[in-house]
């Protein structure tokens, strides 16, 4: 209901969104004049959850990138309004793919005729992976003309650099985000290496991660999640949320099962589970972070199994994941990953 009142404030205040309580009136197909649009019903009804603006990869086969993070969120009552930065065949860990890469000027000219119709207001911006030094400076105008339309616009940035110790994207991009990306974040999901590249600062244990939190508040993001981290064989996920600049985050971990097989996807999915999750509990993360790690959970098992049954051995090559089948896991999951506060 507060985001139905705050946009509805906005749409009276700025009769630019061209949203009106007149009655709308549609011209004849063979008038000279233009047809008058009817109202954007995201915008004039919003859902109680938001609006979200996501740019990512896209995949005509398989479930990563956008393909991985939009229908999660529509199945937690989001209106999700994707662009996707590639598009391929497949993912990149088949024998071959092919497809198109969008660049920063055609992004932007994506974002300037969704502004030529009063198409730009969202509550939260979702990105994935970047590839381009070109194109993240272009996402970074992005978010600047977002907020100059809703100011309180959250941003939920998953770094996408590399992991395990290696960078799949190219080095200069690690300093654009840790220079520019960072401080206009409001939500930050990267793993245990891409912390690492963000802070400088080596995560060896728990005390690590919980600094390397602290490290990344200073700079900007109120909530960080460092969603894999192994330490000593155990898999780790550490939360943490400022709530307020002069006061310390509240922390968190959530001992992950270890499953001996590479998905593909998950990552993509995680950052939008928890935007989803956390936005519905914004004072609770530690709660999102238990919701989105069991919806997770139980579907890389349902993964899993129905590999097996075709008779497929799940070591032996990375998984494509079963989102269409584990519906009912990202709606209503059964918590079964606790969160443990740090004192």
């Amino acid at each position: 209901m507060l985001l139905k009142l705050k946009l509805k404030s906005l749409l009276e205040g700025h009769p630019q969104f061209g949203i009106s309580r007149d009655t709308h009136i549609f011209r004849s197909r063979s008038s000279r004049s233009p047809e008058m649009a009817p109202p954007i019903l995201s915008l004039a009804l919003p859902s109680e959850t938001g609006r979200v603006l996501s740019i990512q990869s896209h995949t005509v086969q398989g479930y990563v990138g956008n393909k991985s993070a939009v229908f999660p969120l529509q199945l937690l009552g989001y209106d999700v309004d994707p662009i996707n930065s590639v598009q391929f065949s497949n993912h990149t860990g088949y024998p071959t793919f092919k497809g198109q890469v969008l660049n920063g000027q055609q992004l932007w000219d994506l974002i300037e005729g969704l502004g030529a119709n009063d198409l730009l207001y969202y509550t939260h911006l979702l990105t994935g992976y970047i590839g381009s030094v070109s194109f993240l400076n272009t996402v970074l105008e992005v978010v600047n003309k977002l907020r100059s339309i809703n100011p309180e616009l959250t941003y939920v940035c998953d770094p996408v650099m590399g992991d395990e110790g290696k960078l799949y994207v190219p080095l200069e991009l690690v300093s654009v985000y840790r220079e520019k990306v960072v401080p206009v974040a409001s939500m930050l999901t990267p793993n245990q290496f891409e912390a690492e590249q963000l802070t400088g600062f080596r995560i060896g244990s728990e005390r690590d991660g919980r600094e390397a939190c602290n490290i990344l508040h200073a700079a900007g993001p109120s909530k960080v999640v460092i969603t894999s981290i192994n330490i000593e064989g155990n898999l780790l996920l550490i939360g943490s949320h400022q709530k307020e600049k002069d006061q310390s985050p509240e922390q968190f971990k959530i001992v992950i099962p270890k499953i001996p097989t590479y998905f593909t996807g998950t990552g993509d999915l995680m950052t939008a589970l928890l935007l989803g999750w956390s936005n519905k509990y914004p004072d609770n993360l530690d709660k999102a972070a238990e919701l989105a790690v069991s919806s997770l959970q139980a579907l890389l098992q349902r993964t899993l199994n129905d590999y097996r049954s075709a008779g497929h051995d799940p070591q032996s090559s990375s998984l494509e994941i079963r989102l269409i089948q584990s519906q009912e896991d990202i709606r209503n999951p059964q918590v079964k990953f606790k969160s443990e506060k740090y004192k």
